[in-house]
């Protein structure tokens, strides 16, 4: 590997102070990319969490009592200074986990814009006003939109800076103070950008990060002090985290995995629809994304021809040292994924899946590394466990279809329900696909994933509640009525 920097230091930040040890013991950080050990990195325990809950609950006041332009004011400074270190944010996210260079750069500007945005919504925030007179009685009604208080924060490895931009400064501008626990997995983006918080000028208590592993995270959710937790992962956390909540009955927004359905229509634009659709399902991210296209439903006119392109462009996607500015495609995650990646891959014939291309560890001067080549397969049952089970690797699953309604059927044959995306150039039938479809977002032709303006979330299995646009304030925002006679 080309890379030969040291990893930069990470401490738990608690209501403004660098504490370098936590009691919850040390993790040995492995670079994905070699397999070896390049960092420990300390963790929190509940001690820690209840010396950020108790600091964050006591700021609470003063802070949603600073005026909203001030909250604005400083989040845009907190953008700005993530904007400033776009290119640190990029050496960070492939010390993380492993990501390219060439791909994690483009996370920072995402960050940036989903902070700006919330930083517009600090003054914006406002209830609904009404009045009756019944029983000849006149009565004034309004709302107030609140803030929830502490809001616990967990989220996961797999794109780090842009998850904290999703939930941080959405609850900062609603006037919520937060503790939040990063993976241990990735540490470096995280501790970077609890740097520029405090550089941005944001008082003591308003947010405090703490690496840790499921022993803090525990002590985050049970915590009586917070109100509301907020979790980026996967459904067996989740499950944890519920069962956890409803003692109080502590909401809980919850953005979770998917098996996203791509469905090409014999109409479509095969050249995007094609690139696209293998980029994002076995390139980007090495298939570690919940919102990626992990299963093609192909229109059986164009089945074979769109089998033959995904196969060509997949075998066309680099994948080696993340540090090469020319790579594409990186290490999955731990030799933990790698190993339950690799096991579907084999399990997958045994159901009928033609393996089309990839479905090896590479080896060689990777061979230390967690690389799977990008793999497909066609023919996949859509009742097999690779159709129904998300994979989180670089690996997709084309299934042909006849009709409309085929195709809906087969999409909506899932627990998940996070992403849909359609390919057609018959806007007539896209609309129509996507009202039928049971999913919380649908991407037509390409539309861009992860736009802030627009409302991210899913059912089922892929969670609940929302993150960008509106909806994603109102996540951290309660609703009191209040009626005058």
């Amino acid at each position: 590997m080309t890379d030969t920097a040291r990893r930069p230091n990470v401490r738990l930040h608690v209501a403004g102070r660098r504490i370098d040890t936590g009691s919850g013991g040390t993790h040995q950080h492995v670079d994905p990319s070699t397999g070896r050990v390049d960092a420990t990195i300390p963790l929190a325990g509940p001690g820690e969490v209840d010396q950020a809950v108790n600091a964050a609950d006591a700021t609470f006041g003063a802070w949603r009592r600073t005026p909203p332009e001030e909250r604005r004011r400083l989040l845009l400074r907190l953008a700005d200074l993530i904007e400033a270190h776009a290119e640190e944010f990029g050496r960070r996210g492939t010390m993380d986990n492993g990501t390219p260079a060439a791909v994690v750069v483009g996370m920072a500007a995402s960050a940036v814009e989903w902070t700006r945005y919330y930083a517009g919504w600090a003054d914006k925030i406002s209830g609904e006003l009404s009045s009756s007179f019944a029983n000849g009685v006149g009565e004034l009604n309004y709302t107030l939109l609140e803030p929830y208080g502490v809001v616990g924060i967990i989220i996961t490895w797999n794109g780090p800076l842009i998850s904290l931009a999703m939930k941080i400064p959405a609850a900062l501008a609603a006037g919520c103070t937060i503790v939040c626990k990063p993976s241990e997995l990735t540490p470096f983006s995280a501790e970077l950008f609890m740097d520029l918080v405090v550089e941005a000028g944001f008082p003591n208590g308003v947010c405090s990060m703490l690496p840790g592993g499921p022993e803090a995270g525990e002590a985050l959710v049970v915590h009586p002090k917070v109100r509301k937790v907020t979790f980026t992962g996967g459904p067996a956390t989740a499950r944890k985290i519920l069962h956890l909540c409803a003692d109080s009955m502590k909401p809980a927004t919850l953005e979770l995995g998917g098996k996203s359905a791509n469905i090409v229509f014999a109409d479509a634009d095969l050249d995007a629809a094609c690139g696209l659709g293998t980029m994002m399902s076995v390139g980007v991210l090495s298939g570690q994304g919940c919102a990626f296209p992990t299963r093609m439903l192909v229109q059986r006119p164009i089945y074979d021809e769109v089998v033959d392109r995904v196969s060509m462009v997949a075998k066309g996607i680099p994948v080696g040292d993340p540090w090469d500015p020319a790579i594409m495609a990186g290490p999955v995650i731990t030799e933990t994924a790698l190993n339950r990646i690799l096991g579907m891959i084999d399990r997958a014939p045994q159901e009928g899946a033609r393996l089309v291309t990839g479905g090896n560890r590479l080896g060689g001067d990777l061979g230390g590394g967690y690389f799977i080549e990008p793999t497909v397969f066609a023919d996949v049952d859509p009742d097999s466990e690779l159709a129904q089970n998300e994979v989180f690797g670089p690996v997709l699953a084309i299934t042909p279809f006849d009709s409309d309604e085929d195709a809906v059927r087969i999409a909506n044959n899932t627990r998940y329900g996070l992403s849909g995306y359609v390919q057609t150039t018959n806007l007539s039938r896209g609309l129509r696909v996507a009202e039928a479809l049971v999913t919380g977002e649908i991407l037509i032709n390409g539309a861009s994933n992860l736009r802030v303006q627009r409302p991210f979330g899913g059912t089922g299995l892929s969670g609940m509640g929302k993150e960008g646009g509106r909806l994603g304030i109102e996540e951290f925002l309660r609703v009191k009525s209040v009626g005058i006679a």
